[in-house]
C-alpha cells in the first residue's frame, strides 16, 4: 500500500498546535477550494466517532473547470433555479476519526469515498528549537483499479504535494494569526455565517478558542445559532448581551444581471438587517459593556469611476482612494452609504463600528475569480477591459481583516479591505494566465460582462476603476498574508 508523508516545522509549542487541530475550524481551514469543499464539519472534533464529509472534485484542471463552471452558472441562474444543482461535479467523502492520543497523535480513515482506501496519522513532536514543533502527516492509501500504472500514482502524488503544502501554510498563517491577536477568548455573533467570507472567518476564530454565536433566519437547529429576521424587525437583545463583537456579512450576492428584483434584494438585505443590529446593540448600551460592531461595505462605495481632479497638467489623480474620499454616484456606492449609514444608531450609543470596504476577493470558490477560471482554463482568457485598477483581496486575508477588527481596539469606522498592491485589468490577466500556465492576451469583449450582467451590472461590476489604498488597515497592524496577486492566486488555485 503506497505511503505519502508531509512534514511541517511550526515555530509555535505542541499544545498550542495541538490545541488548534482540536477546535472548531480546523477543517473547513485546512480544506483546499481548488479540491472541493466541506459539506459537514466533524461533529466532535477530532474525537474517536467524530464523522465529517467532503465534496470532492475531480484531480487538476479539469475539477478546478468543473467548479468554476458550476459556481458560474449557480451565481447568473434566478434564485428559484439555484437550487437544482444542475452540475453537481463532486463526490462524497466521508470520514470518520478513529485514535487519538491527546497532545500526541490523532487517525483519521475514509469510509466512503473515490479511493479503496485511506488513513491519516497526524502525529506532533517537539521541535528542534524550544517552544517549536514537528508535525508529521502519514497518509497510508490505495487507489481503485487499474493502478498498476507508476503515472497514475505519481500524479495521484502530485495532488497530495498540492493540498499539504496548501494545508501548511494555512496552520502556519493561522497560527501567526492568533498570536499576534492575543487575550481572552471572545464570544462574537456572526451574520451571513455560511456565505464565502463568513464561513472562513467563523472557522478562523474558532480556530483561535473564540465562540462563534451564528445568527439564522431559521429556527435555530444547534447550539450557538441565534434567530432573526430583519424583514419583521425580529431580534432579542438580550440575545446580543453576552457577545464582545457582532460581525454583520448578512447580504444577497452582488452579481448576475442588476434588475430591478436583485437592485432590491440587494439593497434590502443589508440596509434593514444592519439597522436592527444597530438598533440592538445601541439598546444594550446602558449595560456598560464595551462592545464592537464591524460591519460589511464593499469598495463600491467609491463608484465604478471615481472622481479625480486632473492636476495643472490635465492629467488624471491617480492616487490610491482612502477612506475619506467621497462616495460616488451610482447604484452600488448609494447602497455601500446607506448601509454605513445604517450603523449610526450604535455608533451614537458608543458602541465601536467598523465598516469593512471590501475589494474583489480572490477564491475559486465565487466572485471574479470563479467567473474568469473557466476561460482561461480553456485557453481563451484575457483582460476584462485594459487600464481600470483592480483592488483585490485574498480571501484569508479579507477574513483576517474583520477578525483582527473584531479582536483588536483599533481600527474604527470605514476601512478598506484592500490588498497593498491594486493592479489594472491587464495586469490581473497577465498574472493569472501565469499562474494556470494558459494565455492571457484575448481581450474580452465587451459584449461579454454585459450579457452576463447586464449594462449596469457590468459596469458596475466587471468594468469598475477602483484603485484603493490599504494604508489604514495595515497602520492598525494587520499584516498581511498575501500582498501580492501572484501569490494569492498560487495559494488558492494550488499552483
Amino acid at each position: 500500500m503506497p505511503t505519502f508523508v508531509h512534514t511541517t516545522a511550526v515555530p509555535y509549542p505542541r499544545a498550542d498546535v495541538f490545541a488548534w487541530f482540536e477546535r472548531p475550524g480546523a477543517f473547513v481551514r485546512l480544506t483546499p477550494p481548488f479540491t472541493g469543499s466541506v459539506l459537514q464539519e466533524p461533529s466532535n472534533g477530532i474525537e474517536p466517532g467524530s464523522t465529517a464529509a467532503l465534496g470532492m472534485g475531480a484531480p487538476g484542471g479539469v475539477g478546478l473547470w468543473l467548479g468554476a463552471v458550476s459556481g458560474t452558472v449557480s451565481g447568473v441562474l434566478p434564485e428559484r433555479l439555484r437550487g437544482l444543482n444542475v452540475m453537481r461535479p463532486q463526490l462524497r467523502w466521508e470520514a470518520l476519526h478513529t485514535e487519538l492520543t491527546p497532545g500526541r497523535a490523532f487517525t483519521d480513515v475514509m469510509t466512503s469515498g473515490p479511493l479503496t482506501s485511506w488513513t491519516h496519522q497526524h502525529t506532533f513532536t517537539d521541535g528542534p528549537q524550544p517552544g517549536s514543533t514537528v508535525l508529521k502527516d502519514t497518509v497510508s492509501y490505495e487507489l481503485p483499479p487499474p493502478t498498476g500504472r507508476h503515472w497514475v500514482l505519481r500524479r495521484f502524488e502530485a495532488e497530495l504535494e498540492r493540498v499539504f503544502a496548501f494545508r501548511e501554510r494555512q496552520l502556519l498563517g493561522d497560527l501567526r494569526f492568533h498570536h499576534q491577536h492575543p487575550g481572552q477568548p471572545r464570544t462574537v455573533a456572526v451574520t451571513g455565517a455560511s456565505g464565502m467570507i463568513g464561513t472562513q472567518l467563523c472557522a478562523l476564530l474558532g480556530g483561535g478558542g473564540h465562540r462563534v454565536l451564528r445568527l439564522v433566519r431559521r429556527a435555530p437547529g444547534r447550539e450557538g445559532e441565534i434567530f432573526w429576521d430583519p424583514s419583521t424587525g425580529t431580534l432579542d437583545a438580550q440575545s446580543l448581551a453576552g457577545c464582545d463583537v457582532v460581525i454583520n456579512l448578512a447580504g444577497h450576492t452582488i452579481g448576475g444581471r442588476f434588475t430591478a428584483k436583485t437592485r432590491d434584494l440587494i439593497y434590502r438585505s443589508r440596509i434593514p438587517g444592519t439597522q436592527l443590529l444597530a438598533e440592538k446593540l445601541a439598546a444594550l448600551a446602558s449595560d456598560g459593556v464595551p462592545r464592537t460592531l464591524v460591519s460589511g461595505s464593499a469598495v463600491g462605495y467609491y463608484g465604478a469611476s471615481p472622481h479625480r481632479a486632473a492636476d495643472h497638467h490635465g492629467q488624471r489623480d491617480s492616487r490610491a482612494l482612502v477612506e475619506t474620499d467621497p462616495a460616488g454616484n451610482d447604484f452600488l456606492a448609494h447602497v455601500c452609504r446607506y448601509w454605513e449609514a445604517a450603523c449610526r444608531p450604535a455608533a451614537e450609543a458608543g458602541v465601536r463600528v467598523v465598516n469593512i470596504r471590501t475589494g474583489l476577493v480572490q477564491t475559486p470558490s465565487g466572485g471574479v475569480l470563479q467567473m474568469l477560471l473557466p476561460l482561461y482554463l480553456a485557453g481563451v482568457g484575457g483582460p476584462v477591459g485594459k487600464a481600470q485598477w483592480q483592488s483585490w483581496i485574498g480571501l484569508d486575508d479579507i477574513a483576517g481583516i474583520f477578525a483582527h477588527a473584531a479582536l483588536t481596539g483599533s481600527p474604527t469606522g470605514p476601512v478598506n479591505g484592500v490588498a497593498p498592491h491594486p493592479v489594472t485589468a491587464e495586469q490581473y490577466a497577465r498574472t493569472l494566465g501565469a499562474v494556470l500556465h494558459r494565455p492571457s492576451a484575448m481581450k474580452v469583449p465587451a459584449a461579454g460582462p454585459r450579457l452576463l450582467l447586464g449594462r449596469q451590472g457590468a459596469r458596475e461590476l466587471a468594468l469598475a476603476d477602483q484603485r484603493v489604498s490599504s494604508d489604514k488597515v495595515e497602520a492598525s497592524g494587520y499584516e498581511f498574508r498575501h500582498r501580492s496577486l501572484e501569490e494569492a492566486l498560487r495559494h488558492v488555485l494550488g499552483r
